[in-house]
């Protein structure tokens, strides 16, 4: 195999980490295992990336760091304003990548986070074949959800809604698109979407993967096969992961199984209201909050659970699902976006969101199979470990990339 000059765009970039910055990260370390890599990151990266280096060196790729530092101050406190600080971060990139490309000449750019559709890469307008993604950012909340809303995470949602319809009329956006050799979409809304946006090569690829090293360490993981029965729920408390409903329909399984668990862990500004939630349903006692806990340590909970429950109402990845399934834990989720694609009959209950009075009662009836039928339980999370190996590998997902790369380039060679 030719090895070939390939520059990746990694504004989220880190290594040991989950969600965006294990993106950027393993794309670049498993590409650089066949490719040269030229990577462009955050330099607020540089010092987790070099700290990993010295036990874990890539021979094979180049480091590019880029920032605007008066601006990250400004525009990211608190997390606020980082989607218009991470466009400005794109220009500089684009130019740096513009004088790069100047005395390497690469084969193929490819853009990997910020994983949204709706914020374009600049990287696209340079003259090299160009691999866009995997992006989402298409899914959106169900209408009849928004009721369980506040005034603010409404706004929040409508803002997310104008973001995606100021996307599909953007000449930017859309050029991107079009320029785009491939276009990735972590899920068919976003795939609707893009090919919508003027993209002519989409492939359906989800960003969720694991190393290899963390699908053997988690399927070492004991099933927890004892009493009480217990549920986890695992991520950022945010008021479309939609833990509320599951929270409710923990409160109705009760009825029938008293002495089980509910544990959430992460925290998040949802977390005041889940709390009063489950006070105000008089299940406090059986709802327990650990808050945010290292990622090793959120797994080994796994080991002490029955079941995931993972209700998000619009997510392009769902990492907890592939992480909790690769621990031996069957799901259950909604049957929408990212968690969709990985959760099948034979390894969970992806339950319809028709409305959310619907979406309680079918959580508990999916509750009180599993609990009723231990044997299931137990050969949903054999078949659960199994479906990560072969679907949610980042070694299978880079020989993917690199069928994807030589297509590129065949196509930016047919006159």
């Amino acid at each position: 195999m030719k090895r070939l000059k390939i520059l990746i765009s990694a504004y989220a970039c880190e290594p040991q980490r989950g969600s965006e910055p294990g993106v950027g990260w393993n794309w670049v370390y498993h590409i650089s295992r066949f490719h040269d890599v030229w990577a462009i990151t955050r330099a607020e990266n540089r010092h987790t990336i070099e700290a990993s280096l010295r036990t874990q060196p890539l021979p094979n790729v180049h480091w590019i760091y880029a920032n605007f530092p008066l601006l990250s101050s400004i525009f990211k406190r608190g997390g606020r304003g980082e989607r218009f600080y991470y466009l400005l971060w794109q220009v500089i990139v684009y130019f740096k990548a513009k004088r790069l490309n100047q005395r390497i000449a690469f084969d193929v750019i490819h853009h990997v986070t910020l994983v949204n559709y709706w914020l374009p890469s600049f990287m696209a307008f340079l003259p090299v074949p160009f691999v866009w993604g995997p992006v989402g950012g298409g899914d959106t909340t169900p209408a009849l959800f928004f009721a369980l809303f506040s005034l603010r995470d409404r706004l929040f949602e409508y803002f997310r809604r104008a973001a995606c319809k100021v996307a599909e009329i953007s000449c930017i956006v859309r050029k991107v698109a079009a320029s785009a050799s491939a276009a990735l979409a972590t899920t068919p809304e976003t795939a609707c979407r893009l090919t919508k946006l003027g993209a002519m090569n989409v492939h359906l690829i989800s960003q969720v993967a694991l190393p290899e090293s963390e699908i053997k360490w988690l399927a070492g993981l004991p099933r927890y096969q004892g009493n009480p029965f217990r549920i986890l729920s695992l991520g950022n408390l945010l008021h479309w992961k939609g833990f509320d409903l599951a929270i409710k329909a923990f409160r109705d399984f009760l009825d029938g199984f008293p002495e089980s668990e509910y544990w959430l862990i992460g925290e998040g500004p949802a977390k005041s209201h889940l709390t009063s939630l489950a006070e105000g349903l008089g299940i406090a006692d059986k709802v327990k909050f650990w808050g945010f806990l290292p990622r090793r340590e959120a797994w080994e909970q796994f080991a002490k659970c029955n079941l995931l429950i993972h209700p998000s109402l619009h997510d392009s990845g769902g990492w907890v699902c592939a992480e909790a399934m690769a621990g031996g834990l069957p799901v259950i989720c909604l049957d929408l976006a990212g968690p969709a694609l990985q959760v099948n009959e034979e390894t969970g209950f992806k339950i319809k969101a028709e409305n959310p009075d619907q979406v309680i009662r079918d959580i508990s009836d999916a509750l009180c199979t599993l609990a009723g039928d231990r044997a299931l339980a137990d050969a949903m999370g054999k078949e659960a470990r199994r479906k990560v190996s072969i679907d949610a590998s980042w070694k299978i997902k880079a020989e993917r990339i690199l069928k994807i790369y030589d297509s590129a380039i065949q196509e930016e060679c047919i006159p």
